[in-house]
């Protein structure tokens, strides 16, 4: 112990790597186990924020340089972050010497006199923490905690649970984000088995359990072979043959047992063969494990069935130090589920299970913060992802530095809820494809993020001009996003669904990270003040068209402004020209009709019926897109009746419009057209933020006023515009209203998935109240997601 200790001290700690922002730390929780630590704290983490205002001065008409729409200001703002920490107990003692150097001496005024801690540890470490930290300990009861911390990561983490599928090409089946999660059943496998009926937040019970769990597993296994730890007995079950050892029903009958059911691979007694063995027989270690471990997880896979379905439960989440993420559990556990009830039930687990007790024991000392009443989003850039496991048994930290997990949340500004128009809310899921099962999109689309860090990196040091540090905050940046893209080429699933939407909600987290607020904030500034000096003579040519034209000419300038996208690289190259390009020749690119997706009749035959009740808008793009394309649309459908919702993004991402724009450009096209400016006087046409910061959307996770507003007004027509909201997400969804989805395909790789070519059109119309199918001709259910981050190739 005291070689240990001495070693212990000397292990030089990453902390910037590690204990991320510990210094603004407000105060800490510890899940202490026998073998792993876990860390929580809470801090204040600085942001840049791009906050636009409207222009005291306003554009003269002339589209001078020294007048303009509005101002851009970029501020720093204070936001709120969970930390967590994994690491070996080895590493305890100097990890305590690192928080009271960095948090408990420098902040001790926040730290107040206990810390919240909870696991076996929380009893054996009590004395150390005081001696280390001046701290007492209050020990929380670890079930409790267990129970707390789940509930919290399924109320918050999207793609948290998942079923483990071994041989199948996508191991990984991720769940959608259900916002009713109870009842469940809770099995922790520590050295023990405890099962947990959980009803509600503070509804829960213990209605059994087993004695035969993981220490069963680690004692028993560490007689009958070598091993001397918990993960190298793993590993020598993941590389053994239970049949070898066990005897099985065909060892018994020949074949199967018909009659009973029975089929011959069956498991009819576990090492049944050792006992008929020959004098100086031997049997193989790792086939010994095998057989042990199917033991032991076909006991508990069968008391679990047993008490799920005795309490009427269909979902069973598994955790517990037996888990921890080793796929030959997984597949044990999932095996024994699927045997025992028949297919009916699945074994559930979760990414960040090794977390559960350490967030429950932070949320009991966080009552003051209100922790559990926000919402929260996982920071994929300060996250370790599902991949890490423990260090296998002989690693050697020669390098005099430890082996750490992180999982990082982040709270939002908003309670994020789901879109009431969702025909069935509980089975949606956003993308269209998830990469993970696709090998070709997802090497395409890897190869294409990181083929545009130059250039984003360009643009975000361009929008600082006046930063010194800009370029190596920006360098900083192209490291760390090729980091994570290097994670997931070799673990794809390791944040969950690897999909588009993923990888830009990655880069906006790594750009805000090195304090980009918006890289194409002055772009769209330029555009939106251009495309307002054409809106007028827009209008004008609308309204001298018959009915008929009139609606034909609002779908394609709809689509025509959809071509102004600077995620695109075949329209960067033509913007980026020496040649103009603008909205008219936008709309002479636009594909012929027939469309690749032509609703465009069905829809004029709508419009020949009554008014809709309210429009319901997902805009995308700033410049022509919005007040070419969406505003002469919104125009008409409030000339007919419709109350609109016009809603844009609550942050930044790439060149799409934010709800600050928004409001801006809304009054300033207001003071051009009398209809719009009525409407919004008189509350018709209502601008507001969707609860996104992404080109992709996710109506699950939608701002929760928007939700309210949309139950409040009778939401009856619902648009996505752009191939982020209505191809790679949204185009399978079904709402119990009517939907338009548009958009223009500007990635000639995914146009010729899809039969068609750059600039192909979609325009699909669907009356709602029913499942939205694919178009099997098209292969439109090989799409990929939007926007090639300048990255089409």
């Amino acid at each position: 112990m005291c070689a240990e200790r001495s070693y212990a001290r000397s292990i030089s700690l990453p902390p910037d790597e590690v204990f991320r922002n510990l210094r603004n730390a407000k105060r800490f929780a510890m899940d202490i186990g026998g073998s792993l630590a876990k860390l929580a704290y809470y801090s204040t983490v600085e942001r840049s924020r791009a906050f636009v205002s409207a222009s005291s001065g306003g554009d003269d008409g002339e589209g001078q340089d020294d007048h303009h729409l509005y101002e851009i200001q970029e501020q720093n703002e204070i936001g709120a972050r969970i930390h967590f920490v994994k690491f070996e107990m080895t590493y305890f003692e100097k990890c305590l010497d690192f928080i009271q150097e960095n948090l408990v001496s420098s902040r001790g005024e926040m730290m107040g006199k206990v810390v919240k801690a909870t696991g076996g540890g929380a009893h054996k470490y009590t004395n150390l923490i005081r001696d280390k930290l001046g701290l007492e300990c209050d020990k929380e009861d670890e079930m409790q905690c267990l129970i707390q911390g789940c509930i919290f990561v399924l109320r918050n983490i999207t793609n948290e649970a998942f079923e483990y599928q071994r041989h199948s090409p996508q191991p990984y089946k991720f769940q959608t984000m259900d916002a009713d999660i109870f009842p469940f059943l809770l099995v922790n496998i520590g050295s023990g088995v405890s099962i947990v009926k959980v009803e509600s937040h503070d509804k829960y019970e213990r209605i059994g359990g087993s004695s035969i769990g993981g220490g069963s597993f680690l004692g028993l296994g560490c007689k009958l072979t070598k091993a001397k730890n918990f993960d190298e007995l793993l590993q020598l079950a993941s590389q053994g043959d239970h049949r070898n050892v066990d005897m099985l029903v065909k060892d018994i009958y020949g074949g199967a047992y018909s009659a009973l059911g029975l089929p011959g691979d069956l498991i009819a007694s576990s090492f049944g063969k050792m006992v008929s063995a020959k004098d100086g027989q031997e049997f193989e270690e790792r086939d010994i494990a095998k057989s042990l471990l199917h033991t032991i997880s076909n006991d508990i896979g069968q008391i679990a069935c047993l008490y799920a379905q005795l309490h009427g439960l269909k979902k069973i989440y598994f955790g517990g130090f037996f888990i921890r993420g080793h796929p030959v559990t997984m597949h044990t556990i999932t095996y024994a589920i699927n045997f025992w009830s028949r297919g009916t039930l699945q074994a559930l687990f979760l990414r960040h299970e090794g977390y559960l007790g350490a967030i429950g024991a932070f949320l009991k000392g966080a009552e003051e913060d209100d922790a559990e009443k926000y919402c929260w989003g996982e920071n994929y850039a300060g996250s370790s992802g599902l991949h890490s496991t423990s260090p296998p048994p002989d690693f050697i930290p020669r390098d005099r530095t430890a082996s750490f997990d992180r999982f990082e949340l982040d709270r939002l500004e908003r309670p994020l809820v789901s879109l009431p128009s969702l025909l069935d809310s509980p089975s949606y899921f956003p993308d269209t494809v998830d990469l993970t099962e696709d090998p070709d999109a997802r090497k395409y689309w890897l190869d294409c993020f990181e083929e545009a860090l130059g250039k984003v990196a360009a643009r975000a040091v361009a929008s600082q001009p006046t930063r010194d540090d800009a370029k190596m905050r920006a360098e900083q940046f192209i490291a760390k996003y090729n980091k994570r893209l290097e994670t997931l080429r070799e673990h794809p699933f390791a944040y969950g669904s690897l999909t588009v939407r993923s990888l830009l909600d990655t880069r906006e987290q790594c750009l805000n990270e090195f304090h980009f607020a918006d890289p194409y904030q002055h772009i769209k500034q330029q555009e939106n003040e251009a495309a307002l000096r054409i809106l007028p003579e827009r209008l004008q040519h609308l309204d001298s068209l018959e009915f008929q034209a009139r609606q034909v000419a609002l779908a394609e300038g709809l689509l025509a402004g959809n071509v102004f996208d600077w995620g695109a690289k075949a329209i960067t190259r033509l913007m980026e020209g020496g040649d103009s390009f603008g909205f008219e020749e936008a709309m002479s690119k636009l594909q012929a009709r027939p469309w690749l997706v032509d609703d465009l009749d069905p829809w004029l035959e709508r419009l020949q019926d009554h008014p809709h009740k309210c429009a319901l808008i997902f805009a995308d793009n700033s410049g022509l897109d919005i007040i070419l394309g969406v505003f002469p649309f919104a125009r008409e459908m409030v000339l007919r009746g419709t109350q609109v919702i016009l809603c844009a993004n609550s942050k930044p991402a790439l060149n799409d419009v934010t709800y600050g724009e928004l409001k801006i450009l809304a009054k300033k096209v207001a003071e051009l057209c009398p209809t719009i400016r009525t409407a919004l006087s008189e509350g018709h046409l209502k601008v507001m933020a969707s609860g996104a910061a992404s080109p992709c959307l996710d109506l699950s996770r939608i701002d929760e006023m928007l939700s309210q507003e949309c139950q409040r007004r009778g939401v009856d027509l619902v648009v996505l515009e752009g191939m982020g909201r209505a191809i790679h997400t949204n185009y399978h969804a079904a709402f119990s209203c009517e939907s338009l989805k548009l958009a223009v395909l500007k990635n000639k790789w995914l146009a010729n998935r899809l039969g068609g070519d750059v600039f192909s059109v979609i325009f699909k119309y669907t009356k709602g109240s029913k499942v939205e199918g694919m178009t099997p001709s098209r292969n439109i259910g090989s799409l990929q997601t939007r926007k090639s981050p300048e990255t089409d190739r």
